[in-house]
């Protein structure tokens, strides 16, 4: 995956199909809202009129948007970076690292996955478990879905806050995220829906520069 951060998003203004190619045959629908939650999704290439973006509830999946519109767009500032390797989550604003954090990975056969998602909204914590904060819920969803258990089948990977931080730096989720509460909070506080996460083995250094969407493929 690209490691460039996305600088633009998209949110849905009414119900728009989404195509696998520019012309191509419809693959979804992007709606306004998913379960009340309003929708971002980050814009990744422009070309020829047509808009691609990260589709949620897919991994590593873009879908197309034809030119009559249907949409708003946002700018994105933010980009959070997860290396499984070292077990670290780093926060950068407009291409600069903010924070980072030790965190807690998926354990062996249910991986956190690797490649482009984001930040698709935010849920009230489900169990007392998750430490009494807000969980981020990500378009990926896990990469093997009958590994996961029955209760959490159908779910979207989190980012999210543990009732202790006995295990960062470990591989124990069901695919999940697990950072501090306190770190969470800030995150909470500071990041949009539709920020684009990019989960990766280790990072290259230096991370690339911010690119537009419409710098990396300029509409014609």
């Amino acid at each position: 995956s690209d490691p460039a951060p996305l600088t633009e998003g998209l949110t849905p203004t009414r119900k728009v199909a989404a195509y696998d190619a520019p012309g191509g045959r419809p693959l979804a629908f992007l709606a306004p809202t998913i379960n009340g939650v309003e929708v971002t999704v980050p814009i990744v290439e422009r070309r020829t009129g047509w808009t691609a973006v990260l589709l949620p509830s897919a991994n590593r999946r873009i879908a197309w948007l034809p030119p009559d519109g249907g949409w708003a767009t946002v700018p994105l500032r933010d980009q959070i970076v997860v290396e499984r390797r070292p077990h670290r989550l780093t926060w950068y604003r407009d291409g600069t690292a903010v924070r980072s954090w030790p965190v807690s990975l998926g354990m062996p056969g249910q991986e956190t996955p690797l490649g482009r998602t984001f930040v698709l909204g935010r849920t009230p914590p489900p169990e007392p478990v998750y430490g009494g904060v807000d969980v981020f819920a990500l378009g990926a969803i896990p990469d093997d879905p009958d590994a996961v258990p029955a209760s959490l089948a159908g779910a979207h990977i989190g980012l999210h806050s543990w009732q202790d931080d006995d295990t960062l730096g470990e591989d124990v989720t069901n695919g999940c995220i697990r950072l501090t509460r306190s770190g969470q909070r800030q995150l909470l506080a500071e990041v949009r829906p539709g920020t684009g996460v990019l989960v990766v083995d280790a990072l290259p250094t230096p991370l690339p520069s911010p690119i537009t969407s419409i710098a990396s493929s300029p509409s014609s």
